[in-house]
């Protein structure tokens, strides 16, 4: 439940943050009647997001176990992909997101109401599928359904709760820690993601080395014992593992981690937010990822 409710926080404060600076620039701009646009827009957004992730979890049922395991797998590989490029993504733009985001919206309002409505599905769309595709792959690692949905939908609600919160200016938040923070845990991850996403390739047949395991720890960590399953549920460890998975994992998460660490902990000087009411949509933006050491 852990990752996921980590995984609908971050992406979900992402997308208050983004309907919060839209909402505020349309206010502040005295174009109040393009509200009903953009929250069409952000509504169609979710219904997209929530129709997609239906997609993935009932349309592979009926197809041969072979099939299954090779969307599953290809899926997976995607989701870290997109994961691992938000990440990256958000560290170096988050600073100029609000810049970027009001010249995109007087660019829409110049084409239009309904170009508001295009804008605002775009803009938290993308976060809404980005959601959808690694929840899916994260409940397909573990084996369960119920249990990451439901740590999911608090990670959201404790995200809106904060962008609102932000939005109002009733508390302060350094984003800029909680980027950092949350985008390293994230790694780890998208690393047991990756190393299951390659067994489910191996399950396919489509790469080789499904009976080479690297270790067999099953006998010291019982996939049904209680720290069996926190460890497969939090980093997605497996206590068989094959040599395919291990390569894989050691080759994505000590090269990831690396320039992440790089990236996001060490350059420029760390920016304080700002605490008014009306500084808060510009401080939930506007605080740069990278400083100094959290």
């Amino acid at each position: 439940m852990l990752p996921n409710f980590l995984i609908g926080l971050r992406e979900g404060l992402e997308a208050a943050l983004v309907v919060g600076i839209l909402v505020a620039y349309l206010v502040k701009t005295g174009r109040r009647d393009l509200l009903p646009q953009l929250w069409a827009g952000v509504t169609l957004a979710v219904v997209g997001s929530l129709a997609f992730g239906a997609l993935l979890t009932f349309g592979p049922r009926g197809l041969t176990f072979e099939a299954q395991e090779a969307i599953g797998g290809t899926l997976s590989i995607v989701a870290v992909g997109l994961i691992t490029w938000m990440i990256f993504w958000m560290g170096k733009t988050a600073r100029h997101l609000k810049t970027d985001l009001h010249g995109k919206l007087d660019e829409a309002v110049a084409a239009g109401r309904w170009a508001v409505l295009v804008m605002a599905v775009l803009a938290v769309g993308r976060e809404g599928l980005e959601t959808a595709l690694f929840l899916w792959a994260g409940a397909q690692a573990t084996g369960q359904t119920a249990e990451p949905l439901v740590g999911a939908l608090l990670g959201i609600l404790v995200a809106v709760a904060l962008g609102w919160a932000v939005y109002k200016g009733a508390v302060r938040l350094d984003l800029r820690v909680f980027f950092a923070w949350t985008g390293l845990a994230l790694i780890v991850i998208a690393a047991g993601v990756l190393s299951y996403g390659v067994h489910d390739l191996q399950e396919a047949g489509i790469l080789p080395g499904l009976h080479h395991l690297a270790f067999d720890v099953s006998a010291q960590v019982p996939p049904s014992s209680w720290y069996g399953t926190l460890l497969k549920g939090t980093v997605n460890f497996s206590p068989a593992t094959t040599w395919l998975e291990a390569i894989a994992w050691t080759a994505y998460i000590v090269p990831v981690l690396t320039v992440y660490i790089r990236t996001v902990w060490s350059g420029s000087p760390r920016t304080a937010t700002a605490s008014t009411p009306a500084q808060a949509p510009a401080a939930a933006t506007d605080a740069p990822t990278t400083g100094g050491t959290p």
